[in-house]
């Protein structure tokens, strides 16, 4: 389990985080979420002992970050922000280098160097200079290094940032596989990224927890749970949707061709909706029943009910 209590790191008069406090245990991928600035970069440093906590704690698998940093460290593979490595070396030397330095040798070296190779498909530029490589390929050297010693706790920073779609499906992909032994914790900005692999999704702004739940609690929470979207072939009154029983309101695209069909809380409002389209005959293009918008959810708990 990783366990951080009270976690306070300040920069001058600057509180970067404030009082952090949750618990990650094996099997679960949690997606670790905030907008620019909210110490997400800096809870991953402080959690892998690359920053020392102003106050609090953290311990990885019982072993805490700063008494026991050694031995907190070998559990933990880690992908840092912008993935730096060595763009001097070729990937191979780089891996093997990092295989030496994780106390591998020998054959055991070469099987870790090899299978960590196969997991993210870099047999085609093992003998290239990393600084030679695109953005992509160098983002797949880091995650390389960091599932290399097979650890017990993953925490990747951004691990899909400047990959292609069938890159990032591939680590997607990855990271579910590997979560069936481990702790994996994934900082990111990309929502699609936290419905996609993680099973649970914490959101913090300004340093501090404001949400933590699964993909779907989290989705619940949102404006859009349970309404019902509607493409029409052309623009109609819309205040017959209003009156619905269940119904909070109806946004309208500008074009009038898009509506969404808010419900109240805890009502479903499709069965009404599809009785009245049916009823009015309206041209329906498309019409769906909305699980919720993460992306509304983070902007109203980071920003605020004005964003």
């Amino acid at each position: 389990m990783i366990e951080i209590q009270q976690l306070t790191k300040r920069f001058a008069a600057h509180t970067a985080v404030d009082a952090l406090s949750f618990k990650v245990a094996a099997g679960e991928v949690l997606g670790f979420l905030g907008p620019n600035g909210a110490g997400k970069s800096t809870t991953m440093k402080m959690l892998t002992g690359f920053l020392t906590p102003s106050s609090g704690t953290a311990s990885i698998c019982g072993h805490d970050i700063q008494r026991d940093t050694l031995a907190a460290q070998r559990l933990i593979g880690y992908l840092p922000e912008g993935a730096p490595c060595y763009g001097d070396m070729t990937v191979t030397g780089f891996l093997s280098f990092i295989a030496e330095v994780r106390g591998l040798k020998g054959a055991l070296k070469r099987q870790a160097v090899q299978t960590a190779v196969e997991k993210v498909q870099l047999e085609a530029v093992l003998e290239q200079r990393i600084e030679t490589l695109s953005k992509g390929f160098k983002r797949r050297v880091g995650l390389a290094q960091a599932i290399l010693h097979d650890p017990k706790v993953l925490i990747l920073d951004e691990p899909t940032d400047g990959l292609d779609p069938n890159q990032k499906h591939q680590v997607r992909k990855l990271i579910q596989s590997l979560a069936k032994d481990k702790i994996v914790i994934v900082s990111t900005h990309i929502l699609e990224e936290v419905s996609a692999v993680c099973t649970r999704a914490l959101i913090i702004a300004q340093g501090r927890v404001v949400a933590d739940g699964t993909p779907y609690e989290l989705e619940r929470q949102s404006k859009y749970h349970q309404a019902v979207s509607l493409v029409l072939e052309k623009p109609v009154d819309s205040a017959a949707l209003n009156a619905l029983p269940g119904v909070a309101g109806v946004e309208v695209s500008a074009d009038g061709l898009q509506l969404s069909v808010l419900a109240k809380a805890d009502a479903v409002i499709f069965p009404a909706v599809n009785a009245l389209l049916a009823e009015q005959q309206w041209p329906v293009a498309e019409i769906n029943v909305e699980r919720g918008r993460l992306d509304e959810v983070f902007r109203r708990l980071t920003v605020g009910d004005a964003a």
